[in-house]
């Protein structure tokens, strides 16, 4: 039968000899003999978006855990994700969920903490962090509970057994990746994140590239809810964080990566973002060091619309731009073009475009085709369908393509190209 420990053994035998840390720490045992252990949500940016991977225990302060006690049964986990804002009445949200959670593996990690792997991977439900409100054409940070239920008492190393009474988790998810950008906000108010080179690059005395990330129109605000969260931009794909990978910082000697995000979205009003972005570039080129020459521009969907404009507003800012998806006619149709052939035609900045031929949202002839034949010089890779790994996507995401730096020509890949790209 599993033994629950209480504080007088602690007291009577002394923290060290009882294998547990005092209230205060990750885990310990109350006057009541309830052993309290905080847990951590841990999550991973897959290519179609973010996923809650794995959850650590935080049990190294139980004492030594014999790792050949744990199973895949040995806990019991629920995960229920709700909005963080009101559903409108007739509105829908996609991927919110309240179901149990498949463990695929129970281990211990250097610190002594339990790890517990859970089921994931491209297309499966109840995994998310993100949910889609279709109303309002947004993601938005899911709300995540997730329930615990120790279902077979820990082991520890000297044969005692331990039951854990109380769970605690972390409201913050953990995700290297993302949390690997610092969190800002300009003096007009745009939120951003940003990456800074690791040491090795950056204390080299010069100066660093810098890459913008232009997000899609699901990854802005939703307002007027005054939800803002400056997280969508990084967690609804590997847009950004392609760019911060080691294979990426090798290829750019180290650089910075930007990511603004919209108070709405970008097509909205190209031309009143403009300065607010060029606002935060100049801000983070003054405070860091930048190379003024080797400043890239590259987004998706409506970011990719937003890159296309930014080289038409700033002409001599950006040494190379790398439109995905990105729109130029209008949209929804029936109205001015966004981009009229008389800006693409004046586009000097070196420019790779990207789509699918099977884009169900935006239509990849009338946009990054025409775009591609009207700017000058400009090259353009033209994918069939999306799939990476096996997986099929919906052919909008080519972006994924762009963020494993798959387009190639001539043996060329589009991250080499661009780091190649200086502005004259």
């Amino acid at each position: 039968m599993a033994t629950r420990i209480r504080r007088r053994t602690i007291l009577a035998a002394g923290a060290g000899a009882a294998g547990l840390s005092l209230p205060g720490g990750a885990a310990y045992a109350d006057d009541r003999g309830t052993t309290r252990v905080r847990f951590t949500l841990n999550a991973q940016v897959l290519d179609g978006g973010e996923q809650v991977t794995s959850i650590t225990l935080r049990t190294a302060g139980l004492g030594p855990i014999d790792p050949a006690g744990l199973t895949t049964g040995t806990f019991g986990v629920h995960a229920k994700a709700t909005s963080p804002i009101p559903i409108a009445p007739g509105d829908i949200i996609f991927s919110e969920y309240d179901l149990d959670r498949t463990v695929t593996a129970a281990r211990l990690d250097d610190r002594g903490d339990i790890v517990l792997e859970l089921s994931h991977g491209e297309g499966q439900t109840g995994a998310g962090t993100l949910g889609y409100i279709a109303g309002k054409s947004r993601n938005v940070m899911l709300d995540l509970t997730y329930t615990l239920t120790q279902r077979a008492p820990i082991t520890l190393c000297d044969h005692r057994s331990i039951t854990i009474d109380n769970f605690v988790q972390n409201p913050r998810l953990s995700d290297p990746e993302v949390d690997a950008f610092s969190s800002h906000i300009s003096g007009s108010g745009m939120k951003y994140r940003l990456y800074s080179p690791a040491r090795s690059h950056s204390s080299r005395g010069r100066k660093r590239p810098l890459i913008v990330w232009l997000h899609g129109a699901g990854e802005g605000a939703s307002l007027p809810d005054n939800y803002y969260d400056n997280e969508t931009t990084l967690r609804a794909n590997r847009g950004a964080l392609g760019f911060a990978t080691p294979q990426a910082q090798r290829i750019f000697d180290g650089a910075y990566v930007l990511a603004p995000q919209s108070t709405s979205y970008w097509m909205e009003n190209g031309p009143r973002y403009a300065p607010l972005i060029h606002e935060i570039i100049s801000d983070v080129t003054r405070r860091h060091h930048v190379d003024p020459n080797r400043i890239y521009v590259a987004g998706c969907s409506n970011g990719g619309y937003m890159s296309m404009k930014m080289t038409t507003v700033y002409p001599e800012l950006f040494a190379a731009s790398v439109p995905i998806c990105g729109v130029v006619q209008a949209f929804p149709a029936g109205g001015a073009p966004l981009i009229p052939d008389s800006e693409l035609a004046r586009i000097t900045t070196p420019t790779w475009l990207v789509t699918s031929r099977d884009d169900p949202t935006v239509d990849p002839q009338a946009n990054t085709v025409h775009a591609h034949d009207v700017i000058p010089g400009s090259l353009m890779t033209l994918y069939d369908q999306v799939v990476w790994n096996g997986y099929r996507f919906p052919g909008h995401f080519s972006w994924i393509y762009v963020a494993r730096n798959d387009p190639s020509i001539d043996g060329t890949h589009v991250w080499e190209w661009m780091a190649e790209q200086h502005r004259q």
